[in-house]
């Protein structure tokens, strides 16, 4: 009996995965172990991993073993890990941040594996080895360290000119200035398409994968005319899209995420500046000063 159970289960789990690739293009499968506990944590772990047509994650609560399934021309199993650590789920590959583990439900707090160095809290005799072991410890933070640092320093290389077109297209907008909108927005398209997501970091990794797609389609459309009024309209949602980003990315100086509560009929509309003083980008000259900064991203 337990053997024709077996064989069911086998067939059921063949089917599964002959259906997911028949949903997914350029399909890769692999096993990983992510570490939990119960049905819920199920459920956080295959919602973070999943793509729609893209990725695949079914987490097995018994077992522990992830069988991941994506098009590998889009993703791979390093973003896929990084979306489910940052819900609270650790990997062999990625330990996830502590504030998301202590963010999960009591029951969905598993043990955690030793990943990290553990400091003892009583001080006590050491001898020369150990005082070796300890110092090739600290020397492996510091390169930890270094590493995140060189992360960051590499989104912030990467994302400057992305911001930097943002602001020149707003300008462009303020002086009412369609052809100059266009071509700072072809501008904007180059840096876009440059942006190397696996190379950011990853919370800000995560935030790309969302806005990608509207920026460069939002950004394309705005170089493909000179027509300001349009020009206006589309720049109004990918305003939106840089604010998010520029959110978790940060940029150089302070920058003002500002409101003009005439534009889109009434229903207002936000752009961002480096500058506090409002130029009003939907309105130009007609309404320069309409406007007000609601929120200072540090």
């Amino acid at each position: 009996m337990n053997s024709i159970k077996k064989i069911v289960m086998a067939i059921i789990v063949l089917l599964s995965v002959t259906m997911v690739d028949a949903q997914i293009k350029n399909a890769k499968t692999e096993m990983v172990k992510i570490y939990g506990n119960c049905g819920m944590c199920k459920t956080t772990i295959e919602k973070a991993g999943n793509l729609k047509k893209v990725a695949q994650v079914d987490w097995n609560k018994d077992t522990k073993m992830a069988m991941l399934t994506y098009d590998s021309q889009k993703t791979n199993q390093e973003e896929i890990l990084k979306r489910i650590a940052l819900a609270g789920y650790d990997s062999n590959s990625f330990l996830a941040p502590e504030a998301a583990y202590n963010n999960l439900s009591g029951c969905c707090q598993y043990d955690r594996e030793a990943k990290v160095a553990v400091s003892e809290t009583k001080t006590q005799p050491i001898d020369g080895e150990q005082r070796m072991q300890m110092g090739a410890m600290t020397n492996h933070e510091d390169h930890e360290n270094s590493g995140i640092l060189k992360q960051e320093k590499t989104t912030n290389n990467q994302l400057k000119p992305v911001f930097d077109n943002y602001f020149l297209l707003k300008d462009a907008l303020v002086k009412t200035d369609g052809k100059a909108a266009s071509s700072i927005a072809k501008n904007l398209l180059v840096s876009l398409n440059s942006v190397k997501m696996n190379e950011l970091a990853m919370d800000v990794h995560l935030v790309w994968m969302e806005v990608m797609t509207d920026l460069i389609a939002g950004t394309k459309n705005i170089s493909e005319t000179q027509d300001i009024k349009k020009q206006r309209t589309l720049f109004m949602s990918l305003s939106k899209k840089i604010h998010d980003l520029i959110k978790v990315a940060k940029y150089e100086t302070p920058v003002f995420y500002q409101f003009c509560p005439m534009f889109n009929d009434g229903k207002g509309a936000n752009w961002l500046s480096k500058e506090d003083s409002i130029k009003n980008p939907y309105y130009g000259s007609q309404m320069l000063g309409c406007g007000k900064t609601v929120e200072t991203i540090k």
